[in-house]
């Protein structure tokens, strides 16, 4: 290889660490929050987002010369690539289930489940007293979350606990941002409304 092309490859190379390195924790958020439960513990996110990262680099000069999508929203989509191969790999052809996967602009993704998102806003109540009543809180967060239509979920998911832009969400979800704007204030708006008839969730430590 020539030097120059040697040189470039280089610079490549250091645009994508610095790219990576960026969006690394909302990467590995997004993992954590929609790893199917069957795999923690066996699976780290740490491990997908490596897989991740060798894919990216495999692509990323020719998304450099023809950006299809915004950065973060194209790493997440080879990030979510990996994590189905990773589901369907060790889970088996049942994992392919078409109602526990979110259709997507640009393709698929493991849906943000109730479960997962109701562990995410109870993951501080870990004392002994809160303990005794986590089980209650989450099934009410569960069930209120399941009352949500999927997208105004995957909005939620999106915005507030993978914190993307507006913009980002949309484009992730192949929407208006105008749409994902008004189904993310209806989302927030419901979930507020449930947590504010928990006892203490405000104002606990």
């Amino acid at each position: 290889m020539p030097e120059s092309a040697c040189a470039d490859a280089k610079r490549s190379d250091e645009r994508l660490a610095a790219l990576f390195g960026q969006h690394r924790e909302q990467l590995r958020r997004m993992v954590a929050l929609r790893m199917d439960r069957r795999l923690r513990g066996r699976i780290d996110p740490s491990d997908v987002l490596q897989d991740a990262y060798l894919e990216a680099s495999a692509r990323y000069e020719d998304y450099e010369q023809k950006p299809s999508m915004a950065p973060l929203v194209w790493l997440r989509f080879i990030t979510a690539q990996r994590l189905l191969i990773l589901h369907r790999h060790h889970l088996g052809v049942r994992a392919r289930d078409a109602a526990r996967e979110i259709s997507l602009y640009h393709g698929a993704l493991p849906e943000a489940t109730s479960e997962s998102l109701a562990a995410q806003l109870l993951g501080r109540f870990s004392t002994p007293s809160q303990v005794a009543v986590r089980a209650e809180m989450q099934v009410r967060l569960q069930e209120a979350l399941n009352g949500m239509e999927p997208m105004d979920r995957e909005v939620l998911a999106l915005r507030h606990f993978e914190q993307l832009s507006n913009a980002e969400t949309a484009e992730v979800l192949g929407i208006q941002e105008s749409a994902a704007s008004n189904r993310y204030v209806r989302a927030l708006k419901r979930l507020k409304q449930v947590l504010a008839a928990m006892p203490g969730f405000f104002n606990d430590p």
